[in-house]
């Protein structure tokens, strides 16, 4: 493990206007380090954290929900003796999804046990996990983030979505410092108000599931086993939380033929040597608007190729325009009028 420096790699960063804070262009998503993407060992966790870290990425997003703190655990002990990195997590899928338990009382406890995983005093940015739209909607609620802010412990708030009005509500709160919600380029409703909104009001946007699962990486087929813990075998139809958030809510076999397209197409007109996952971060990194994406890593090599995508040159106007092209003929109907 290195020592207490922060990270020196070249990484752009971008800034959480109203957090006052940077963050890496390519930032770091931990679920897969705490539960539901297969076992994950403490040591392989912080030896990805480490690679990226070493990287450049200077944003970690986790929450409280993944294994149950333990993700949050994790980054707490890799963060002892490190330092230059904004941590945002997440709070409020402990419990039923209803918006009676979104009261301060609980914000509390929550944000004190992430303070405690965590080990830090002040939290430097938490996210409500995904709430239901009335809470979104709900003046008390901002109140209540107000009066952790302004009891110190938590710097900065924000609301991870599941749909694009969720995110339009949340971006009118002025005080909303960040908008988490999925886009890549099998997921891209976002593009037409969500960005532009934000970048309007001054909210950081993260951009999560960049690569729909891992379908835009291309190294799946229809024989492709996922773990029995892995989302991707127990979700594929919402058992278990939002669809939207396995392989972005597309079919299965819609997506691995569409992967395929997105493949070709990076082979034809990609920037020589990226791979299709990069290409596909380097296309949502590219979107104006966006502050970070945060894919997941579940090796070193993983890490350092994410961070590696935030380098490549604009994407030609070929690659974009047949990204779009994907889009429209597999997926605009069954997924933009849903999210």
């Amino acid at each position: 493990m290195s020592s207490s420096r922060a990270s020196s790699s070249p990484l752009q960063q971008r800034p959480f206007t109203r957090t006052g804070r940077d963050a890496s262009v390519v930032g770091l998503g931990t679920w897969q380090l705490g539960a539901d993407w297969g076992e994950v060992s403490e040591e392989d966790a912080l030896d990805v954290l480490q690679a990226a870290y070493d990287a450049g990425v200077t944003f970690f997003d986790t929450a409280d929900v993944y294994g149950d703190g333990r993700s949050e655990q994790v980054i707490g002990r890799f963060l002892r003796t490190r330092s230059g990195v904004l941590v945002a997590t997440k709070m409020g899928r402990r419990v039923e999804q209803v918006p009676e338990n979104y009261v301060l009382d609980h914000f509390r406890a929550w944000t004190d046990r992430s303070r405690r995983n965590l080990g830090v005093d002040t939290l430097d940015l938490v996210q409500l996990h995904c709430p239901p739209s009335a809470v979104i909607e709900d003046d008390a609620v901002y109140d209540a983030l107000d009066t952790l802010v302004d009891e110190g412990a938590i710097a900065a708030y924000g609301v991870s979505v599941e749909t694009c009005a969720q995110a339009l509500a949340a971006i009118r709160r002025p005080a909303v410092a960040s908008i988490q919600i999925i886009l890549n380029a099998f997921r891209r409703k976002p593009l037409d108000e969500v960005l532009p909104a934000a970048a309007s009001a001054g909210v950081g946007i993260i951009a999560r599931v960049p690569l729909a699962s891992g379908l835009l990486s291309g190294r799946y087929d229809e024989s492709t086993q996922f773990a029995a813990d892995d989302h991707r075998s127990f979700n594929r139809h919402g058992e278990s939380f939002d669809v939207g958030e396995t392989f972005s809510g597309v079919d299965y076999a819609a997506g691995l033929a569409a992967a395929r397209e997105f493949a070709a197409l990076v082979a034809e007109h990609g920037p020589p040597g990226a791979t299709p996952a990069q290409v596909a971060l380097a296309w949502v990194v590219q979107q104006p608007g966006v502050t970070t994406v945060i894919p997941g890593a579940r090796s070193t090599d993983q890490a350092q190729a994410n961070a590696a995508a935030a380098g490549l040159p604009p994407l030609a106007s070929e690659l974009l325009d047949g990204v779009a092209a994907i889009y429209d003929r597999h997926f605009r109907a069954s997924i933009h009028p849903r999210w």
